[in-house]
Order: structure tokens, then C-alpha cells, then sequence
């Protein structure tokens, strides 16, 4: 999550608007299209599940959606009481948990991916925070806070969460000087390395998570970079003031990168966060261009073309 608060509605929500009543976007690639999340008061984040499940979430209610990227359709997953926020979020697979980022209210939860009931509720931060996203390794799960220069490590052994730890950083990842600063997060498949997005600095950055210390990644420049997925030595990174998803390749020790694509839609209305499907990439529109809180009628997933 990044604001970025605009006076008027976009073309972009004019024609997510338009796709949901009927109407195609001119020019619109055959692939691209919008999932509603029905009764969504605002949304922030999504992550992938098994096959082409998805999970996206209710940024200012906290409530968790549950979808299909290939047959097109969402319902409420979860009903949270009021309190709760979801940011980031992301499935262990393995263990079936959704660890979700609690913004605002300085928490993290964790939920049964079969029930939807909560497994576990984590105070990271008592201070202003905005806990943002988080990031799954086979070890357990990081989280990032927005206004702090620590992370946030829950352990997961045998399938169960643990008591979290608090990284201290050092480096650029420990700037704090911005209005949004760490944000989007993920770790390598080993866990050895992780990149966190800086919003605020416009970068990715390189952290150890076994020291807190951090470089920035060369030759990447993100302006309003939100949302973040590695896959191998590919990240796709969100641009939520600029209504994109581009392509990063980093090279073999991460330390340096080139951008190589930059994927744009008419659908897209301050997308934010990004899972993949295979050659199908999904986004979450936050509609932050209506003000934060955000005052559209609907928000929705918008797929398209990796």
C-alpha cells in the first residue's frame, strides 16, 4: 500500500466501470478482464492459492475474498468484526495458512485456508505502523512495517505459527524519513535473501535476513513501487501511482537489475498488488484515486497478459 490521493476519477475507473456494466474498454487485449469482489468496501492485496485460486483482501474492513482467476468469479471468504485491516497478504501452501497484513492497527493474522478461522493474531507494534505485506519462506513468514525500520519473522514448525521476532534494519532499508517506506516483500526460495520494496525511495532492496542489513538493488529506479513478486531472479513490481506492473530481471547475486517489460491495462485503477497464474498476472485495484479511504462503488481483480 502507497497513497496516492487524486482530485477525480481516472479513465482507467471509467473503464473498469464501464467493463462491469456490460461494456468493453476499446482496444482491450482478449485476456484482460475484472473479477468484482462483491460488497468490497475498499482492497489492497492478493496472493495465489492452489491451481487458480486466489485470495484478495478488504483493505479497511479486513475481510478476506476467495476467487477463481480462470473461471472469473469471488465471494467473501472470511467476515471479519470491524478492527481489522488486510493489507499484503500470502498463502503457505504447505502448511494451508493465509498470513495477512494488518496496516493500521499494527498486527498481523493468520487464517485456515479450509475454514477461514483465525489461527493466530500477532501485536508486531503498539506505535503508528502500517504493517504492509508479507512474504512466505518454507521456514515461516516476514512481515513489513511502512513507519518502522524492523521486520517482523513468525516461525512455523510442524504446520503451527510461532512467537514472531522483530529484525532490526540497517542500511537503506532503515530509512524511515518517508511517508510510506518498506513496503511489498518476498524472499528468496531458500529464505537466504530478501527484497523489500521501498516506496518512498522509489527501490528495491537486498536484505539479510540473519543481520538486518540491507543495499540497494543497482540500476532499479520504481517511482511509488507497492506491491512486489520474485520468482526466481524475476520481480514483478507494482506502480501504483503510475497504474503499472513492470518486470525486473536482477542479476545472479540480486544486487543489480533491468527493467524488461512494463505491462499496462485501461482496467487498471491504482492497482497495488500482484500474483501470478501461470501466463496470467492478476492485480488488485485499489481505486486510491477516489480518495483515501477510497469512495469507489466497486473494486475488483483485473487480469491480464503477463
Amino acid at each position: 500500500m502507497n497513497r496516492r490521493t487524486m482530485t477525480s476519477m481516472t479513465a482507467a475507473a471509467v473503464a473498469v466501470l464501464a467493463l462491469l456494466t456490460g461494456g468493453a474498454p476499446a482496444g482491450a487485449d482478449h485476456a484482460e478482464r475484472v473479477i468484482l469482489l462483491p460488497g468490497a468496501t475498499s482492497a489492497e492485496g492478493i496472493a495465489s492459492g492452489p491451481g487458480s485460486t486466489f485470495y484478495a483482501g478488504d483493505l479497511f474492513s479486513g475481510d478476506i475474498y476467495r476467487g477463481d482467476v480462470r473461471k472469473g468469479t469471488a465471494a467473501k471468504f472470511i467476515d471479519n468484526a470491524p478492527g481489522r485491516n488486510a493489507v499484503g497478504l500470502r498463502v503457505d501452501l504447505d502448511d494451508g495458512l493465509l498470513f495477512v497484513a494488518g496496516g493500521f492497527t499494527g498486527q498481523g493474522y493468520v487464517y485456515d485456508t479450509d475454514t477461514g478461522a483465525t489461527v493466530e493474531v500477532y501485536q508486531f507494534s503498539t506505535a503508528a505502523s502500517v504493517i504492509n505485506d508479507v512474504a512466505v519462506t518454507s521456514d515461516g513468514a516476514w512481515f513489513t512495517n511502512s513507519l518502522a525500520g524492523e521486520l517482523y519473522f513468525v516461525p512455523v514448525v510442524d504446520g503451527e505459527p510461532g512467537p514472531f521476532t522483530v529484525l532490526d534494519l540497517s542500511g537503506p532499508a532503515a530509512d524511515t524519513s518517508g511517508e510510506f517506506n518498506n513496503n511489498g516483500i518476498q524472499a528468496t526460495a531458500d529464505g537466504s535473501s530478501l527484497i523489500v520494496a521501498h516506496s518512498a525511495q522509489g527501490a528495491l532492496n537486498l536484505v539479510d535476513p540473519d543481520t538486518g542489513a540491507s543495499s540497494t538493488v543497482a540500476g532499479v529506479s520504481l517511482e511509488s513501487v507497492d506491491g512486489i513478486l520474485l520468482e526466481g531472479r524475476t520481480v514483478y513490481a507494482v506502480q501504483n501511482g503510475l497504474g503499472q506492473v513492470v518486470q525486473v530481471r536482477l542479476s545472479g547475486k540480486l544486487d543489480s537489475g533491468t527493467v524488461i517489460k512494463v505491462i499496462t491495462s485501461e482496467l487498471f485503477a491504482v492497482p497495488t498488488t500482484v500474483a501470478r497464474f501461470g501466463d496470467l498476472l492478476a492485480a488488485v485495484n485499489a481505486h486510491f484515486d477516489t480518495g483515501f479511504p477510497p469512495t469507489s462503488p466497486t473494486y475488483e481483480v483485473v487480469v491480464v497478459d503477463r
